[in-house]
């Protein structure tokens, strides 16, 4: 296989983008009827099983009503649909900046979330103002689990649990903001347990996954298939590692994965990224620490495919950290390489447990 080409291939194929959250309105959408007027609003038919099936789908929801907040959060919690909403924005501000307000604090992508509401204008004005924003009117809200955009490649058991691991996060995070002392004394009462494993045929529908949600903290971009990701897992001159987190809040899953091409002398990094849910952890060099390792034991050089841009800014300060000096451009592209120069054998931080499998 000529790697090189098929990455390039892969870079240029065109990917049906996935809806990551829905934003619901309330009135008229979720229920039949205006709750100021009415307390007594009942729920549009079949709306339990659209939002219970999304999540199973491993794809978040949140609301963007103009609406009196504590009336609206009590009525879904009488409704039984409390816990599926995150970072609900329930206020007189704009359906425009509740949404924007929403994909960030989830750190999502605009072009990843839709929008469901009665009104045409409120639907004009997020379509005018947010054009990469799936605008779908709740009149249609009964065919929105046919639509492709809503249906994810594989429904794996991280996805499963996607909205219980953020809200996990949303503890954590209030947590932080109480802790007093420094970035290492709160990762330390963490109780991070992190594990690095060779990836197993029941980790390849994540595996894919990941390389296709990973935008931010991808050093290369490239994105594989579960039966490519496969072919590499059995070949004898690849390595396909993948990475798990918990901690005393609960389980990250699996948040790292890299591929690694392993030459008689030469070790070359295909592939090396990072969940953005761990990216204030401090467990972003740690895989790659690992791989510095096995290759230092096995006497071979290390290098990486490094391809730059504005979003994996992060991951490039991951490589320098780590003492990889850039060396070349491959096949007059973008792609950078970079080569390990250090003779020391990294340590892993203190403040996470590192378990390493077979």
């Amino acid at each position: 296989m000529n790697i090189a080409t098929y990455q390039l291939g892969k870079n240029q194929k065109s990917i049906q983008k996935s809806i990551k959250c829905v934003i619901w309105d309330l009135d008229n959408t979720i229920w039949n009827g205006i709750l100021l007027e009415d307390e007594c609003v009942q729920l549009k038919e079949n709306i339990i099983d659209i939002i219970k099936t999304l999540d199973i789908r491993g794809i978040l929801q949140s609301i963007a009503s103009k609406n009196e907040y504590t009336k609206a959060m009590e009525k879904l919690e009488e409704l039984g649909l409390k816990e599926y909403f995150l970072y609900p924005h329930i206020n007189w501000n704009s359906k425009v900046y509740s949404i924007e307000e929403i994909a960030k604090a989830i750190n999502i992508g605009i072009d990843t979330v839709a929008f469901i509401d009665d009104q045409q204008f409120e639907l004009e004005d997020v379509k005018f103002s947010l054009p990469k924003v799936l605008c779908i009117n709740a009149a249609n809200i009964n065919q929105m689990l046919e639509m492709p955009e809503m249906h994810p490649m594989f429904i794996t058991e991280d996805s499963k649990n996607r909205r219980l691991m953020y809200f996990s996060e949303i503890k954590r995070k209030k947590y932080e903001e109480e802790f007093v002392g420094s970035k290492e004394e709160f990762l330390a009462t963490l109780n991070m347990h992190m594990t690095i494993s060779s990836a197993k045929e029941d980790d390849l529908q994540r595996a894919e996954e990941l390389t296709l949600r990973t935008n931010q903290l991808n050093t290369t971009g490239y994105t594989y298939s579960y039966e490519e990701l496969n072919q590499f897992r059995l070949l004898d001159n690849y390595k396909l590692l993948i990475a798990s987190l918990d901690d005393k809040y609960g389980s990250y899953g699996k948040i790292g994965l890299s591929l690694i091409e392993c030459q008689e002398s030469l070790w070359t990094i295909k592939l090396l990224l990072m969940s953005c849910r761990v990216m204030s952890r401090g467990v972003g060099g740690i895989m790659l620490n690992h791989i510095i390792r096995m290759a230092k034991n096995q006497n071979v050089n290390l290098q990486a495919e490094f391809l730059s841009n504005e979003r994996n800014r992060f991951m490039y300060m991951t490589y320098k950290f780590s003492n990889f000096q850039e060396f070349s451009n491959y096949n007059d592209n973008d792609v950078i390489i970079f080569q390990h120069k250090s003779q020391n054998i990294p340590s892993f931080p203190n403040y996470v447990k590192i378990e390493i499998l077979d």
